[in-house]
């Protein structure tokens, strides 16, 4: 299905979509439209403009590309699937996430990767291929969070109170000091070989899509931040 969405309300161009029966969906001219993809399972949509906030929500099993950016709260509660972005994201990126995988090639706004969560065999994945604004992982319970810096120069690539609250999962960037002043609730170190296999597919991924020596990335300098165990909020969580 081919959609020319000049001019074309949001709730309209969703009528269409979830009115047909075709798995490849292409939408062109896109200008804010909202919504697109939720819920989506095994569907695949090529999108090329920028779509408007709410990108993929609930999304359980499609395959969104998007050739342009991405506005708010893109892949929010996002359960499976893939979306894949070729320029910068706003804020709110993989809200609340529980699994598939998001990979940005530029830069995300704020509060990316709030409050993600991982059960069982899901484990949601957000890779941002340059910066990130503040609050990035905050709450974050599960799942991975790679940041490559790629055009940061080496230097820390989040802005302020990167894994504020975090709680579960794992936070990877690619800077040539480890990151100072952060939260009580984070703890940083040096990239280990089993940390390095563990992004290694995404990063490969992410090169496949935009470009890149998958190696060559891989084989610089990243810090990971976890979890303090110390310093966190284990009293509300009924696991402890």
């Amino acid at each position: 299905m081919n959609i020319d969405a000049t001019g074309l309300y949001y709730r309209d161009l969703n009528e269409r979509i979830l009115g047909s029966a075709d798995e490849e969906i292409v939408v062109r001219n896109l200008c804010g439209q909202r919504y697109i993809a939720c819920g989506a399972k095994a569907r695949r949509f090529s999108l090329y403009g920028t779509p408007g906030n709410g990108l993929g929500h609930y999304m359980d099993g499609a395959q969104v590309e998007v050739f342009g950016n991405g506005q708010e709260a893109v892949g929010d509660t996002m359960n499976d699937g893939e979306i894949v972005i070729h320029g910068d994201c706003g804020d709110a990126c993989g809200y609340g996430m529980r699994g598939g995988r998001i990979l940005i090639e530029g830069n995300v706004g704020y509060r990316a990767g709030i409050h993600m969560k991982a059960y069982m065999d899901r484990c949601p994945v957000l890779v941002v291929g340059g910066r990130a604004g503040s609050f990035l992982g905050e709450y974050l319970a599960g799942g991975l969070i790679a940041v490559l810096g790629i055009g940061a120069g080496g230097e820390y690539p989040c802005r302020f109170f990167c894994g504020t609250g975090m709680h579960g999962g794992k936070i990877v960037l690619r800077c040539d000091e480890a990151p100072r002043g952060l939260p009580r609730q984070v703890l940083v170190r040096a990239m280990t070989d089993e940390d390095r296999a563990e992004i290694a597919p995404h990063v490969c991924a992410y090169c496949a899509h935009f470009g890149g020596d998958a190696g060559a990335l891989l084989a610089q300098r990243y810090y990971v931040l976890t979890p303090n165990p110390e310093a966190g909020y284990r009293q509300l969580y009924t696991f402890e």
